[in-house]
């Protein structure tokens, strides 16, 4: 297969790719890494503080609700935008890849926090309520139960959060962070390659395949486990 001849305009920028590709990794990973931290404190908090929750706190509870409402709120490119002084302040630079991990984690984040609150709003309260009987305490009760009945839900999340993050990347990328996004524009759309286009979207397909085949293997894995009655024995 003569590659030169099918994607001529691919061939010609092949380092250009590399470095877009590792890029979006970059981007991906670290943001990433950020957003299931912050996303499951707050998702947890969400769960924990609401009226219903097994630690009430109006305060704690809406502080978060009304953070992570307005964040939700704002599209990313305009995030994108709003956060350069912030992200600036915090890691020097607006632009590549450094200057797109705050935007990311603060567009990310919010959408995973909602999943987690979601995820864990679905554990049976029945089993929390058993858990309290038996004297667990709050953090008993959420890393035995609320974390450990959800797993294979949590994995779920993840995944779709996971997915969301690559399309966030590229959105950064189109506006200078680099990464596949920028490639795309720069040398497909702008020099009129539809071959670079046609490639970058085959790479990211295949991101996404993967993400979405490896979350579904881990959630099947974790389906079915009777991970309360193994943990909770007090």
């Amino acid at each position: 297969m003569n590659l030169q001849a099918i994607m001529p305009n691919v061939m010609d920028y092949t380092d250009k790719l590399q470095t877009a590709v590792i890029s979006t990794l970059q981007m991906f990973l670290i943001s990433g890494i950020f957003t299931l931290i912050f996303g499951f404190i707050f998702g947890i908090l969400l769960i924990v503080t609401n009226s219903d929750g097994i630690a009430p706190n109006k305060v704690v509870y809406y502080i978060v609700t009304i953070v992570t409402n307005f964040f939700r709120a704002i599209p990313f490119v305009i995030l994108l935008i709003f956060l350069i002084p912030f992200t600036r302040i915090i890691v020097g630079t607006s632009i590549g890849v450094t200057g797109a991990i705050v935007p990311l984690v603060f567009g990310a984040t919010p959408f995973f926090t909602r999943q987690v609150e979601s995820v864990l709003a679905s554990v049976d309260p029945g089993k929390i309520e058993a858990a309290r009987a038996m004297g667990c305490s709050v953090p008993d009760i959420i890393f035995r139960v609320y974390l450990a009945e959800a797993v294979p839900d949590l994995w779920r999340a993840i995944t779709i959060t996971a997915i969301s993050l690559i399309g966030l990347t590229t959105m950064a990328g189109a506006v200078g962070a680099g990464g596949i996004g920028s490639f795309a524009i720069n040398y497909g759309q702008n020099l009129h390659h539809q071959d670079v286009v046609n490639v970058c979207v085959v790479i990211l397909l295949i991101f996404v395949t993967v993400l979405q085949t490896v979350g579904n293997l881990l959630a099947r894995k974790t389906t079915n486990r009777k991970i309360f009655a193994k943990k909770v024995t007090l």
